[in-house]
């Protein structure tokens, strides 16, 4: 339980820097792109200004195209309250913080806009090289964010040296940041199937090893549930003359890969995701 903070307004203006008061007591909004905040190097906590406590976590933040920092989950739900605001002739949520009720800004659900925050729902799948991965799922509308990295080992904080050995038990994967209004988890799924060959163990065309093995991390036992009834369902298509090796299993934690592997094909120009 969250002890709640209450200080008259006057109290607020000693404390805070006149554009914070602006925006944290008076739902002001700052312009975009002008807090400096979006994309710390490493990993940083976000707190409120106002009391201190801790908000988000940069490892949880993704590029909405809005010009402020978003995410898809907070640091923990109870550090946060979400209102509904008419303000503006239009429903939006209203975010604020749990301690000291302090405005931190708003969720909304625009034509056009990627839902920002609680909308936003992860999705985890390897399937050979996570370069290619990446590329495929990145491309899709309603993809916020993609990140290369590794899961499904023992290893804590490995790195691509150590996975590419294959004693690590880590697989290369993908994670997804995405709007479900805009693209569902079946739909996921149907792309995960599409771009790689579920058949063959421990290998994806020329990459050997158990990190290059068919996985899908599930989040929730929605996931689980869709995941598991279009793979049975592909077994009976007939479009496979050999069983499906595809391991679905609950996501663990997920190790972000190196920099210089995160949106490889995009740096690198290349266009083509095929083997």
């Amino acid at each position: 339980m969250i002890k709640k903070i209450y200080k008259t307004e006057a109290e607020w203006k000693k404390i805070l820097t006149p554009e914070q008061f602006h925006i944290m007591r008076e739902r002001g909004t700052e312009p975009p792109g002008s807090c400096g905040l979006s994309y710390p190097k490493g990993e940083s906590i976000y707190y409120c200004s106002a009391c201190g406590l801790a908000l988000f976590k940069s490892s949880e933040e993704f590029q909405s195209g809005t010009g402020w920092p978003s995410f898809y989950k907070p640091f923990r739900e109870d550090h946060l309250i979400y209102e509904d605001d008419f303000t503006l002739g239009i429903k939006r949520t209203e975010v604020k913080c749990a301690q000291c009720l302090s405005h931190l800004g708003h969720v909304v659900l625009m034509p056009g806009h990627l839902n920002i925050a609680n909308y936003m729902e992860k999705a985890t799948f390897a399937a050979g090289c996570f370069w290619r991965v990446e590329a495929e799922f990145k491309r899709l509308k309603g993809v916020a964010e993609t990140f290369a990295g590794y899961s499904g080992g023992k290893a804590k904080n490995p790195n691509y040296f150590q996975v590419s050995l294959g004693w690590t038990g880590h697989a290369e994967a993908v994670e997804i940041i995405y709007d479900p209004l805009v693209v569902t988890y079946s739909e996921l799924l149907e792309v995960f199937w599409r771009i790689h060959d579920p058949t063959q163990l421990n290998r994806q065309g020329p990459d050997i090893g158990n990190q290059y093995r068919s996985v899908i991390f599930f989040h929730n036992f929605q996931q689980e549930k869709l995941a598991g009834e279009s793979k049975e369902k592909l077994e009976k298509s007939g479009r496979y003359r050999n069983k499906i090796v595809t391991e679905i299993i609950p996501a663990g934690e997920f190790y972000k890969a190196e920099e210089y592997h995160q949106k490889y094909y995009e740096k690198q120009g290349i266009k083509s995701c095929g083997y």
